[in-house]
């Protein structure tokens, strides 16, 4: 598939017209107070990936995150991680995600809850990183690979992008022990558009792209344990719909049947030899 082709069919899959209204809507349907949103009333909505905001914290403590960290936040979706890294971390964040409707999303919350000095966002193909060599501390990413196949080269942009000694920080889906996957999933309806690997071969393969591993934990019971279906406006429900009820059940399956994995890692960027 040519990189055109895989933008097209990305967009089509994650991509909703009209969304930072429809968030709005529901939030306000919610009771939330428009004028004065939080980093918790958005929760919900803005933080489309496996554990919520919690998984989010909890992956920026295991990445001991500080004040002034320089990251790109790649496949950050609508802007909840980046923010989050900015208000409670400190961090200054640069997200790009491939949907264009997420991005200009992402940027209205974001200047709603007057953050804009802080977290800028940008519509770019995570294979196609538009920034010079070695100008981040951290490389942030939570399910956003599971789209794409070609691994190698996304973790080789990620080396580049990064200082020296700078931190690659996932959360990751990855294949259990038990195959094949039950579709649908949150980030395809069949095997077409889902490229995930075996958590040993994930790790051999960031290494050999030239990090060294500081954290690697299997969070599955943890973080991805559906738990309680959560709000009404959750975002996983304005842009999956009715489709949500089959994904959650599909998803407990591959949880409990070992079909699946989450995986939380920290990595370190090697000089270049």
């Amino acid at each position: 598939m040519s990189d055109t082709s895989y933008d097209q069919t990305i967009n089509a899959y994650w991509g909703r017209d009209g969304l930072e209204q429809a968030i709005l809507d529901a939030l306000r349907a919610a009771g939330k107070n428009l004028d004065h949103l939080t980093l918790d009333d958005l929760a919900p909505m803005d933080q489309f990936h496996g554990g919520g905001k919690r998984a989010t914290v909890r992956l920026a403590r295991l990445a001991g995150l500080s004040t002034g960290t320089r990251i790109l936040d790649v496949g950050g979706g609508l802007g909840g991680p980046a923010r989050t890294l900015a208000v409670e971390f400190g961090c200054q964040v640069t997200s790009v995600d491939l949907t264009a409707s997420y991005v200009r999303a992402a940027a209205a919350l974001t200047a709603r809850l007057k953050l804009g000095e802080r977290v800028t966002h940008r519509a770019v193909n995570a294979l196609e990183i538009p920034f010079d060599d070695g100008v981040f501390d951290v490389v942030w990413t939570q399910n956003s690979g599971m789209n794409i196949a070609d691994k190698d080269r996304l973790y080789a942009g990620f080396h580049r992008v990064l200082r020296a000694g700078g931190l690659l920080v996932l959360q990751e889906p990855m294949a259990g022990p038990v195959q094949p996957l039950v579709f649908p999933v949150m980030w395809a309806r069949d095997a077409a558009t889902s490229f995930l690997h075996p958590p040993a071969q994930m790790r051999e393969l960031i290494e050999a792209a030239g990090f060294r591993t500081r954290a690697w934990e299997d969070v599955t019971e943890e973080i991805a344990r559906p738990g309680a279906a959560g709000p009404a406006y959750s975002i996983q429900r304005l842009v999956m719909g009715d489709v949500l009820d089959d994904i959650r059940h599909a998803g407990e399956r591959n949880r409990v049947e070992r079909r699946s994995v989450m995986v939380q890692a920290v990595f370190e960027r090697r000089s270049s030899d």
